[in-house]
């Protein structure tokens, strides 16, 4: 019931779901004074591509400026499909191997067994880099999580889930990639699996747990029809403690959706 809900939502509101993004960036880039229009980060995935073709709809696209970042567990055709899909939108682009200053931080930091805490560290260097070119070209960056991230944590915190303005954030990744459809991303990007590249052979949904067409109903039925895990799981004839385990995800998270804490004095 929720799938199809959702999948409905999808089908039938992708031309005015884009219009209204469109006018949110174009708006908020406009009371910001960015006379350059924005920046963001282009990884060679859906989400970015989403973004990049959205914002350069809003605002043209010589007020766009898209970042390519790889690191060393960057794919190289992630920098292949970024580039391409850069120069078809005809949208101004730049690529920066990120791993020399990565490398560089790691000289006076401690060596750590995580490779969470390195792919945190790597997430936080794009985003700073994305933030310097923003500086620079009074842009202002435009990050690229769908509501599926934002909703479970599943972001770096002051990294990719830091931005002004986050599009998508929205849409849940399901309705990301009908929406991409929409907007003609190509298939090599739109069926690619989701992956924050923070580590090699870093897959999103074996982070998960699960697919996004499992997470994403999941998480509709939580969050936008308030319904309870009990309610949930057997709409979507789910296990029960998969959708706890949704729910806790989404518990675990709230510090990461909120601003910094301060005491009330």
């Amino acid at each position: 019931m929720a799938s199809q809900a959702l999948a409905k939502l999808t089908r039938t509101g992708n031309a005015k779901t884009a219009k209204k993004i469109e006018r949110f960036i174009a708006s908020y880039v406009k009371a910001a004074h960015a006379e350059g229009g924005i920046v963001m980060g282009l990884s060679g995935g859906l989400d970015s591509a989403v973004v990049a073709a959205l914002c350069a709809r809003a605002l043209g696209k010589s007020r766009v400026l898209a970042l390519i970042l790889p690191s060393i567990s960057t794919p190289s055709e992630d920098v292949e499909d970024a580039m391409t899909y850069a120069k078809t939108l005809d949208i101004k682009h730049l690529t920066l191997d990120i791993e020399p200053i990565v490398e560089r931080y790691m000289k006076f930091l401690p060596r750590s067994d995580s490779k969470i805490a390195l792919g945190n560290l790597t997430a936080r260097i794009r985003m700073s880099v994305l933030y310097y070119y923003a500086y620079i070209g009074k842009r202002l960056v435009a990050g690229t999580s769908d509501k599926s991230e934002v909703s479970i944590g599943y972001f770096t915190k002051f990294g990719d889930g830091g931005a002004d303005m986050i599009p998508i954030a929205g849409l849940y990744k399901t309705q990301v990639r009908e929406l991409g459809r929409y907007l003609k991303v190509p298939d090599a990007i739109l069926e690619k699996k989701s992956s924050p590249r923070l580590w090699a052979g870093h897959a999103a949904e074996d982070e998960i747990g699960m697919s996004y067409e499992i997470l994403d109903p999941i998480l509709y039925m939580l969050i936008d029809r308030r319904k309870t895990t009990k309610e949930t799981a057997a709409a979507l004839a789910q296990p029960l403690v998969r959708v706890k385990g949704v729910q806790k995800m989404i518990a675990n998270s709230a510090h990461k959706r909120a601003g910094p804490a301060a005491p009330k004095l």
